[in-house]
């Protein structure tokens, strides 16, 4: 890949140097993912312990060369709620629908469990999510634990006081199930799929015709490294701090959510300028300013276009031809060479505190998630890609390294691989 001026995308195969430590996301710090010495305990879960590490350390390892090991026990698809389980009433009138908000968005429609609306890295959803309700929902007032495969809930409590009307959705990750597979490689994944989850139950709200959903990515630690606020339907004022807005297209349909699904490689067809734009237009209206939006295309013109400033046209960033470092970069996937297209998006410099690599990570998920279902209203397949080593853009690009890294990815093409196969 090229500069208009001739720079050479340089080696992606190069080795770096990177500090050591794998982390789990808990909280203001984080922890060592690794089960304690002996055996695990009876019910399959990991309780992380304190055992703090440098998130910006482990983000360096998961970028670097570093190749995982064999699997390890994911433990329990579902985190072990106490109590009995609950099925979610019907709402009434005027009530917040609950059990069709987190059908839409969380639902395992599968008895597998991998089959859900929100994409995950190897299908593990490591997502865990506790409802806050307040009045105004099918639910009544109290804190929730959520189950997925069964979709019931378990009651966790009371609502905190001034807990507001409607629903605060917060998610929250068990790491030994994406460590599993992906091992020091799941620290930004993790923080990718919960920006998924989050856009996820923000297209069910604007499905349903809630109140305006609330959005909350800021990146700042706590219990949730996320959380979504529903309002019931009606007039609701916003408060401050929050994402808000509709930074998609027109809301979707109940069937749309329910239809979208990670296409299978491979991802064959250029996507339209046209659409192509309206895809990279959606992305960064809801990645925020953290991000920057790019896509590399290939024949007539290869290379990396982004949105212009008047937002009607896309613009050369960079001439040459790109995917073949992407599929090197990306875990060596070798048919992302092949894919129409792959949309990027970039940042999060190596110097990037913790709160900034929550945030970024948060926001590209969220954003690409919404990209996937404007790729598919368009009729392109399309497939997120979030594992990604030594993908360092702005070095390929002729730029100082180190400051412009991709963070994640959303390959797309005008031909599915099914259709491809009967044809």
């Amino acid at each position: 890949m090229e500069q208009p001026d001739g720079d050479r995308l340089t080696d992606p195969r190069g080795s770096t140097g990177v500090p050591e430590g794998p982390a789990q996301l808990d909280g203001d710090c984080l922890t060592d993912p690794q089960l304690p010495d002996g055996d695990p305990p009876s019910d399959g879960t990991w309780h992380p312990e304190s055992h703090p590490v440098d998130l910006p350390a482990a983000l360096a390892r998961a970028r670097s060369p570093l190749r995982p090991g064999p699997d390890t026990p994911a433990g329990p698809a579902v985190r072990p709620w106490p109590g009995p389980p609950r099925p979610i009433p019907e709402a009434g009138p005027a009530e917040l629908d609950l059990r069709a908000l987190l059908h839409l968005s969380l639902a395992a429609s599968d008895d597998s469990g991998r089959l859900r609306p929100a994409a995950s890295a190897g299908a593990l959803h490591p997502v865990d999510t506790a409802l806050v309700v307040g009045a105004g929902c099918s639910l009544p007032p109290g804190r929730y634990g959520y189950d997925p495969l069964r979709h019931r809930v378990h009651r966790l409590g009371e609502q905190p006081d001034r807990t507001p009307p409607g629903v605060i959705v917060e998610l929250s990750v068990t790491a030994r199930r994406t460590v599993s597979h992906y091992g020091h490689r799941a620290w930004p994944l993790l923080l990718l799929d919960t920006g998924h989850a989050a856009a996820a139950l923000f297209l069910a709200a604007r499905a349903l015709d809630t109140g305006e959903p609330e959005v909350r990515l800021d990146g700042r630690a706590g219990t949730a490294l996320a959380a979504v606020r529903v309002p019931p339907p009606g007039p609701a004022r916003p408060r401050d701090g929050l994402l808000r807005g509709r930074p998609s297209e027109s809301a979707p349909t109940s069937e749309e959510l329910l239809a979208r699904r990670s296409a299978p490689p491979p991802l064959p067809g250029t996507p339209s300028p046209e659409t192509l734009r309206a895809v990279l237009t959606t992305a960064a209206r809801a990645g925020g300013g953290d991000l920057r939006w790019c896509a590399a295309v290939g024949l007539p013109r290869p290379g990396l276009v982004e949105p212009a400033s008047d937002g009607a046209t896309l613009r050369r960033r960079g001439a040459g031809e790109a995917r073949p470092a992407l599929a090197a970069w990306a875990a060596g996937q070798a048919w992302i060479a092949d894919a129409g297209a792959v949309l990027l998006a970039s940042g999060c410099p190596a110097d990037a505190d913790a709160p900034h690599i929550r945030r970024t990570h948060l926001r590209a998920g969220f954003a690409v998630h919404l990209a996937h279902v404007t790729a598919r209203r368009h009729g392109l397949a399309a497939r997120p890609v979030g594992s990604w080593q030594q993908a360092d853009l702005g070095a390929a690009l002729g730029a100082p390294p180190g400051q412009d890294w991709i963070v994640h990815g959303l390959a797309l093409g005008t031909l599915h691989a099914d259709e491809e196969n009967t044809t």
